[in-house]
C-alpha cells in the first residue's frame, strides 16, 4: 500500500484525522516500539463500511499521539474501491499478506 501511495499520490486522500475518533480498541501496545514511532508519518485508514474507516497501519502512532495529548494527525484514506484492489487479485492479496507478515516479524505476534 505504501508503494501504491508513492506511485499514485493524487489518488489517495491525505487528510487530518482526530485522535478521539479512533478509540483504543487493540489489546496490547509494544511499549518499546511506541517510543520509536514518528507521529508525523501519516497513518493508513481503510473504509470497511460506508463512511467507516479503520486504522490498518498506525495504531502505535495514534496511541503515541493520544499519550502526548496531540488532537489530530494526518492519514491516508483508502475508500472501499481503492482498498479492495489489494484483496481481489492473487498478486495483490499476497502482497497484502506479506505486508502484515513483515509487521509481525518486526514487532512480534501481539502487533495490531
Amino acid at each position: 500500500m505504501l508503494d501504491y501511495i508513492k506511485e499514485n499520490p493524487d489518488e489517495i486522500v491525505l487528510e487530518e484525522i482526530f485522535i478521539s475518533d479512533f478509540p483504543k480498541i487493540f489489546s496490547s501496545i509494544n511499549e518499546s516500539h511506541l517510543n520509536s514511532v514518528e507521529i508525523a508519518k501519516p497513518v493508513i485508514l481503510a473504509e470497511i463500511a460506508p463512511g467507516r474507516y479503520n486504522v490498518i497501519d498506525g495504531n502505535h502512532r495514534i496511541e503515541k499521539a493520544r499519550r502526548l495529548g496531540v488532537k489530530a494527525i494526518m492519514a491516508y484514506k483508502f475508500n472501499v474501491h481503492q482498498h479492495i484492489q489489494f484483496l481481489i487479485s492473487k498478486e495483490a492479496y499476497l502482497s497484502y499478506v506479506e505486508y502484515w507478515n513483515d509487521k509481525i516479524k518486526i514487532y512480534g505476534p501481539g502487533y495490531h
